[in-house]
């Protein structure tokens, strides 16, 4: 009498996950501060998944902006539909099966939770990462001379200075980037979608 026995995961197997990891899409929506290093960070996990065959697109807020809402002023009505723009994009893209990654400011809790509304009633996985960048290391990098022009007086309605960012309460990943490397925090958000089935 032969007794059936179930073959672990072969070659064969492992490749059917990876391409089925491949092709589901999901938008990971990275909220912070001016210069809090979300784009920086995006590129580098991008980089990282598309090393692996994964459809990868970055939609970063500057840009987006540049291209989707270049009629809109800085007023909370207009970050608002910014923001639920570039959800709308996100959105349509994941549903395709491509991994969106979202570095936006996104400062009111309301708009993010539009976004991820969006995303479940067209049962597109949303995840939320705070990229936790404290504002005083954020004047620091001032990557884009805001917090300088502010403080100048030559800007006001700046995110987190003298417009109020909403921080996000119950993220689904928290990244604190303070005295860490690019590398290190890559990692990090590499590791957390990799548990997620989704690298």
């Amino acid at each position: 009498m032969t007794t059936a026995h179930t073959p672990a995961a072969g070659p064969t197997a492992r490749a059917a996950k990876a391409a089925a990891t491949r092709e589901r899409g999901a938008t990971v929506w990275l909220t912070g501060l001016p210069s809090a290093g979300k784009t920086t960070l995006a590129r580098a996990v991008a980089q990282r998944l598309r090393a692996t065959g994964r459809r990868v697109e970055v939609l970063d807020g500057d840009e987006t902006r540049r291209f989707l809402s270049q009629e809109l002023g800085f007023t909370r009505q207009d970050r608002h539909t910014n923001v639920t723009r570039i959800g709308f994009l996100a959105q349509t893209l994941a549903s395709h099966g491509v991994l969106v990654l979202a570095p936006v400011i996104a400062p009111y809790a309301a708009s993010r939770a539009a976004v991820r509304e969006r995303h479940a009633a067209r049962g597109v996985e949303y995840l939320e990462v705070h990229v936790a960048t404290p504002v005083e290391v954020c004047c620091v990098r001032d990557v884009k001379g805001l917090y300088a022009r502010q403080a100048a007086g030559e800007l006001t309605g700046l995110t987190g200075v003298d417009d109020p960012y909403e921080e996000p309460e119950t993220p689904e990943l928290r990244i604190r980037t303070q005295s860490r490397s690019v590398a290190d925090t890559a990692a990090e958000l590499h590791t957390f979608l990799t548990e997620r089935g989704l690298a």
